[in-house]
């Protein structure tokens, strides 16, 4: 949430939680203020990710692609209702509501999904290739 305020947070009496700074959803396309009503997002969802082959991986790769702070593309706060509406959903079954985003985020998915060595399952390739033919 720190790295991704395009103003200073401010952090609450005990140093350690974060109680404001500014935040643009691109999922949705709105700013926020209020922290609690964000959610960090996984692009590629916990759940798809096991999917598509971290069923396969030990246990310190599994923590590692779900606190992956080292790509811009695996983690970002959202608004909390967009994240819940998402859940575990690929491209095929879930986009932003923001389609000013949509090649942004078909771009993070796959960004993830190549860095983590996971596979795409026909529904959702085909659901990509027919999107991305509309993206710069």
């Amino acid at each position: 949430m720190i790295a991704e305020s395009l103003d200073s947070v401010v952090f609450g009496s005990d140093r350690c939680r974060v109680v404001s700074g500014r935040w643009v959803d691109f999922y949705t396309g709105k700013t926020f203020t209020d922290p609690r009503r964000l959610d960090i997002d996984h692009v590629v969802p916990l759940s798809e990710a096991h999917r598509s082959g971290a069923d396969r991986w030990v246990k310190e790769k599994k923590r590692a692609f779900a606190n992956d702070i080292n790509s811009p593309d695996s983690l970002i706060a959202v608004s909390a209702s967009a994240n819940r509406s998402k859940g575990g959903k690929d491209p095929s079954q879930w986009m932003p509501p923001n389609k000013d985003y949509w090649c942004a985020y078909l771009n993070a998915w796959m960004e993830v999904k190549k860095r983590w060595g996971l596979s795409l399952d026909p529904r959702e390739s085909s659901a990509i290739k027919k999107m991305v033919t509309d993206c710069p």
